[in-house]
C-alpha cells in the first residue's frame, strides 16, 4: 500500500483545512447532552452543509460530494485537527444513512438522505430495551400490521439522542410468536408521533442526551420499513457493522486526542509519575497504528473488498484506546481534576471526555460480546461448553 498522498489529495486537504479554519467555532460548544448544546450543534450541522461537508462520501444527488474513503479520512483528520464539534447527527449520517444506501428503496433514499446530509433532520438510535441490551435478539417491542400501517407498542431505553432528535430508527417484532433473530423488522418513526412518550435519562455528568421511549399503539406507515418484513436482523447487523467499522469513530478523532495528550504531558512533565511518559507514548503510537490500519481497510473496500467480523476488533481497539488516553490525562491533571467540570468558566474537556470514554466498551455492542465474535468468527474457537 502506497502511503503517499497524491497531489489531488493534498489539494483536497488544503481545501478542507482552509474551510475548517474559517468556520469551526473558536470556543467549544455547550455539551450535546442538553437542549441548549444540542441546538448549537444542529446549527453547526447546517453550517457544515452550507459548505457541502455534511457527508462527503455520499452521492451528490443526496447532498454529498461523491468522494472516496481516502478523501473522507483526510476530511476527518482536518476536521478534528481544527477542533470540529462532535456530530449531533452521527446516528443518521454514520449509521442509518449507509443502511438506507444499502437496503432502502429509491423513494426512501430520496426522502431521508438529503435532509440528513443537510442537517435538517436529526436522528436517534432506538435499539436497546430493558431486557435487550447487547443481546438485541431478545427484543420484545411489537409492530402489528394494520393495513398500510404498523401499530407499535413497547419500550426502548438508552436511546442515543432521543431526548432531542426528530426521528428514530429501531427493530421491532412484527411476527407474533417469533423468537430471537427471526420475525424482526427495521422501522423508521417520527419521534413526535402521537403515542410516543420520551423520558430523558440523566447520565453520570447530570445531563440528559439519552431517553427512554414508550410506544402506546403508535401508527407508523409501512413505507417506513427498511427492507422486507422479518428482515430486520439482517439490516440491523449491517448497521452495527457501520457502527463498529470505519465511519462512527474515524482515526482523526483519536489522533487529535493523542496530540492534545502529548501537549498536556509537556505541561505537567515535572510532577508526572514515571509511568506517565510511557502511557502517553503508547497512546500516540496506538492512535497512529489505528490510522494506518483504517487506511488499509479503506483501500481494501475501495478495491472491492468488505469488512465483516473484523469490525468487532476495530470497535474493541478504539474504545479501549479512548478510555486509556483519557485515563492518562486525568492522572496527569491529578485527583482534583475530577471535581472541576469547568475551568475558568469553560468546560473541562478532559473530564467530559473521560466520563464519555467509560461508555465506549459498552455502546456499539459491549466489548465482551465483540471478543466472543472475534473468537468464534475470526479465530474459529469453539463456544465454551460446546460439544
Amino acid at each position: 500500500m502506497d502511503l503517499a498522498y497524491t497531489p489531488e489529495q493534498q489539494d483536497f486537504r488544503a481545501e478542507v483545512r482552509a474551510w475548517m479554519d474559517a468556520h469551526v467555532p473558536k470556543e467549544p460548544l455547550v455539551t450535546l447532552e442538553c437542549r441548549e448544546g444540542f441546538d448549537q450543534h444542529v446549527v453547526w450541522e447546517r453550517t457544515l452543509a452550507s459548505g457541502n461537508w455534511g457527508m462527503v462520501t455520499w452521492p451528490e444527488a443526496y447532498g454529498g460530494r461523491g468522494l472516496d474513503l481516502i478523501q473522507w479520512l483526510i476530511f476527518e483528520e482536518e476536521y478534528f485537527r481544527a477542533g470540529g464539534p462532535n456530530r449531533a447527527n452521527q446516528n443518521g449520517i454514520f449509521l442509518l444513512g449507509p443502511t438506507i444506501m444499502e437496503f432502502g428503496t429509491p423513494e426512501q433514499k430520496a426522502r431521508f438522505l438529503t435532509p440528513m446530509a443537510k442537517g435538517e433532520t436529526m436522528w436517534a438510535q432506538a435499539w436497546s430495551e430493558p431486557g435487550a441490551g447487547s443481546d438485541m435478539a431478545a427484543i420484545g417491542s411489537k409492530a402489528v400490521r394494520d393495513g398500510d400501517h404498523y401499530v407499535i407498542s413497547g419500550q426502548k431505553t438508552w436511546s442515543s439522542r432521543a431526548a432531542f432528535a426528530d426521528w428514530g430508527f429501531g427493530i421491532f417484532r412484527t411476527e407474533e410468536g417469533s423468537k430471537r433473530h427471526k420475525g424482526l423488522s427495521f422501522i423508521l418513526f417520527d419521534l413526535n408521533s402521537p403515542g410516543i412518550t420520551r423520558r430523558p435519562i440523566r447520565q453520570l455528568h447530570g445531563d440528559t442526551g439519552f431517553a427512554e421511549l414508550f410506544f402506546d399503539e403508535v401508527r407508523v406507515p409501512v413505507e417506513n420499513r427498511i427492507a422486507g418484513e422479518g428482515e430486520g436482523w439482517k439490516v440491523a447487523m449491517a448497521t452495527a457493522g457501520f457502527e463498529r467499522g470505519l465511519m462512527l469513530r474515524s482515526p482523526g478523532r483519536f489522533q487529535a486526542t493523542a496530540k492534545r495528550l502529548v501537549e498536556l504531558y509537556r505541561q505537567h512533565e515535572a510532577e508526572a509519575a514515571p509511568s506517565a511518559r510511557e502511557a502517553v507514548m503508547t497512546a500516540w503510537m496506538q492512535a497512529q497504528a489505528y490510522a494506518y490500519n483504517t487506511y488499509s481497510v479503506a483501500a481494501k473496500i475501495m478495491a472491492g473488498g468488505s469488512i465483516g467480523a473484523e469490525a468487532s476488533l476495530n470497535k474493541i481497539f478504539w474504545s479501549e484506546l479512548d478510555r486509556a488516553m483519557h485515563r492518562t490525562a486525568m492522572q496527569l491533571l491529578g485527583a482534583a481534576a475530577e471535581l472541576r467540570r469547568f475551568d475558568d468558566g469553560r468546560m473541562n474537556q478532559w473530564l467530559e471526555g473521560y466520563i464519555f470514554s467509560l461508555s465506549g466498551p459498552i455502546y456499539a455492542g459491549s466489548n465482551e460480546i465483540q471478543r466472543n465474535i472475534t473468537a468464534e468468527r475470526l479465530l474459529d474457537l469453539p463456544r465454551v461448553g460446546a460439544g
